[in-house]
């Protein structure tokens, strides 16, 4: 199994709620075990302001899914969780999902790119990918530890704890 990383992200339709269900709906991935959430944090939007805050959260989950059929998963449960795609970038959702590691890989596909392209300026991504993975070290050889030393937390609190699912 290949140990992956994956991001939430809510700012609609209860986005706390929203980001719990992701969790869940994420322990039910085939072929996939859910291994670690990290606890709920609140942050400001990354794009336009007028928007309400966000719901971010990381995971840690072992999948024999490939990396695109991993994808076709994240993005079934962003449709049922009611994801509207649209040309704005970072405008409100009510879930999103990013692949941010998976294994060691570095992918570039047109329809994937990992590690994540964001996310080592992003503290709505690091803080909580260091709550479950302190040690880890990104594919490039970052430590992870250095990133999130070097990023401002930009007033991202604790919201809810997370859950500890199976073994880190």
């Amino acid at each position: 199994m290949t140990e992956v990383f994956v991001a939430i992200g809510s700012n609609l339709a209860d986005p706390l709620g929203q980001a719990r269900r992701a969790v869940v709906a994420l322990a039910a991935l085939p072929e996939s075990r859910l291994q670690q959430a990290s606890s709920f944090y609140s942050s400001r939007p990354m794009g336009p302001a007028d928007q309400p805050d966000y719901v971010n959260a990381v995971v840690r989950l072992n999948t024999r899914l490939g990396p695109l059929a991993l994808l076709d998963q994240l993005q079934k449960i962003e449709l049922e969780q009611g994801r509207v795609r649209k040309d704005e970038r970072w405008g409100p959702r009510t879930l999103d999902l990013d692949l941010l590691l998976y294994g060691d890989r570095i992918i570039r596909h047109e329809r994937l790119v990992v590690p994540h392209y964001g996310m080592k300026e992003r503290a709505f991504v690091l803080l909580p990918l260091a709550e479950i993975a302190p040690a880890l070290v990104l594919p490039c050889g970052t430590p992870l530890a250095q990133l999130v030393a070097r990023c401002p937390h930009n007033d991202l609190a604790i919201i809810a704890p997370g859950a500890d699912i199976g073994e880190p």
